[in-house]
């Protein structure tokens, strides 16, 4: 995969890391999607403006279910950049 955006700093929520270890899910694995223009399930209008944020240097944000009860963690990466964080939607 190539990567659209840099990710920067690479930050995750303690609540984030409990559910990535309980569902087995690799964190690089969600951070290589999200880099390369993989935004997980978002709704069509969020992916448009995830395509025109990567153009223009906004804010990105990818949404991916996991683990058998589907629950999402969130990857944003900041607009300049600089930093990119695995939560959960309720740590935002």
């Amino acid at each position: 995969m190539v990567a659209l955006i840099p990710p920067g700093r690479v930050a995750a929520t303690p609540g984030a890391l409990e559910v990535l270890q309980a569902t087995g899910t690799d964190a690089l694995t969600l951070l290589r999607r999200h880099a390369a223009g993989d935004w997980g399930e978002v709704p069509p209008e969020d992916a448009r403006e995830n395509e025109r944020s990567v153009r223009n240097g906004w804010r990105v944000l990818s949404s991916y279910p996991i683990g058998e009860s589907r629950e999402r963690i969130w990857v944003i990466t900041e607009a300049d950049r600089s930093s990119t964080c695995i939560l959960l939607p309720e740590d935002y």
